[in-house]
C-alpha cells in the first residue's frame, strides 16, 4: 500500500514539474524551432549557390543562434568547422582588392572589408594589421585613426576555463606604437602649417581676422592628434597663448583684440582665461557706450526733426494766410 502511494506521489510530482522545466527552456518554443530550421535551410541554399560571401553570412547566422543545437546539430557543426577558414580566405581576397576597412557589417554581396572578416572570426592580429595598413594609406583621416586606436573596446580575450570569465583583449604594443607615429606626424605637419597662417597676425586688421581663423583651426586639429602622443596637446595650447600675446601688442585693440580672445579661450590656461575675461568685459563696456551714444544721437536727430517740422508748419501757415486761404 505504501509503495502504491509513493508511486502515485512520484507520478504527480513528475507531472507537475515537467511543464515548468520545458517552460524554463527558452529554446523549446515554436518560434525558436521555426527560426532554427529557417537558418538551416538558408545555409543549404547558400551552399548550393556557390557564393562564398553568402555562405559566410549563413555560417555566422547559424553560430549566433543559441538554440540551433536543439534542432540542427549538423548545421552547427558545419558552421563551426568552416567559418574560420572561409572568413580568412574572403579577408585575403578583399585585402588583395584594396578593400582594407569599412565600418559596415559583414555583407552577403561580397563587399565586406578584410578588417571586418578578420574581426568576425576573431583573428584580431590580422584585423589590426589591415586596419593599420588602411590608416597608413590615408594618414590624415582622423575618424579612421580613432577607430583604429579604440579597436579593442568591443573585444574580449580568451575565457578562463575555471571561472568562465573573459579578460579584455589588449593589442600588441607595436600596433599602438605605429598609430602613435601617425598621430605625431599629423601634429607636426599641422603645427608647421600654422606658422604660415600666423604671419598674417602682424599685418592689417582684416588679415588678422582671416589668419586667426585659419591658425586656430589648425591648432585645434593638431591638438586632437596630440591627444594620442606622449605629452598630450600642451604644445598646441601653449602656442595659442603665444599667438594671443602677439595680437595684444598691436596698436589697434578695437579691431583685433577679440581675435586674441579666441586664442586664449582655446588655450584654456589661467592666464588666457583672465585676459579673455578682460577683453570680454572691455568689449561689453564699449558696446554699452556705443549703444548709449547711438540713443543720444537718435534723440538729437529726433529733436532736430521735430524743430524743423514746426518751422515748416509755421511757414506753411503764414503763406496760406498771406494768400488768403
Amino acid at each position: 500500500m505504501n509503495m502504491r502511494r509513493i508511486f502515485g506521489y512520484t507520478v504527480i510530482l513528475l507531472a507537475l514539474t515537467a511543464p515548468s522545466v520545458r517552460a524554463d527552456d527558452v529554446c523549446l518554443g515554436d518560434e525558436e524551432e521555426k527560426s532554427a530550421k529557417a537558418q538551416a535551410a538558408a545555409l543549404r541554399k547558400a551552399e548550393q549557390s556557390g557564393a562564398p560571401a553568402a555562405l559566410f553570412v549563413a555560417y555566422r547566422s547559424i553560430l549566433r543562434n543559441d538554440c540551433i543545437d536543439r534542432y540542427e546539430k549538423n548545421a552547427l557543426a558545419t558552421a563551426k568547422a568552416n567559418l574560420p577558414k572561409l572568413g580568412r580566405d574572403l579577408a585575403k581576397a578583399a585585402e588583395a582588392k584594396g578593400k582594407l576597412f569599412s565600418s559596415e557589417p559583414v555583407r552577403a554581396d561580397g563587399q565586406t572589408s578584410a578588417f571586418r572578416y578578420f574581426e568576425t572570426i576573431g583573428d584580431y592580429t590580422d584585423a589590426n594589421r589591415v586596419l593599420l595598413k588602411a590608416a597608413q594609406v590615408t594618414p590624415e583621416d582622423l575618424a579612421l585613426f580613432k577607430t583604429a586606436w579604440n579597436v579593442d573596446q568591443d573585444r574580449s580575450g580568451p575565457r578562463d576555463p575555471k571561472t568562465g570569465e573573459q579578460t579584455p583583449y589588449v593589442s600588441q604594443p607595436a600596433y599602438r606604437q605605429e598609430l602613435t607615429k601617425i598621430a605625431s606626424m599629423n601634429a607636426d605637419r599641422l603645427m608647421k602649417a600654422e606658422e604660415k597662417d600666423a604671419q598674417g597676425l602682424s599685418r592689417s586688421a582684416a588679415e588678422v581676422a582671416m589668419s586667426t581663423m585659419n591658425s586656430i583651426q589648425k591648432l585645434k586639429t593638431a591638438a586632437d592628434w596630440m591627444k594620442y602622443v606622449p605629452g598630450g596637446d600642451k604644445p598646441a595650447k601653449d602656442r595659442a597663448d603665444q599667438r594671443g600675446d602677439t595680437i595684444m601688442k598691436r596698436p589697434d585693440p578695437t579691431f583685433t583684440h577679440m581675435n586674441a580672445s579666441a586664442y586664449y579661450e582655446f588655450s584654456g590656461s589661467p592666464k588666457g582665461k583672465e585676459i579673455a575675461a578682460q577683453i570680454k568685459k572691455k568689449g561689453e563696456e564699449s558696446q554699452r557706450a556705443m549703444e548709449k551714444a547711438g540713443e543720444k544721437m537718435k534723440s538729437v536727430i529726433t529733436e532736430q526733426s521735430e524743430a524743423d517740422q514746426k518751422k515748416f508748419d509755421k511757414k506753411k501757415a503764414d503763406l496760406e494766410k498771406e494768400l488768403g486761404f
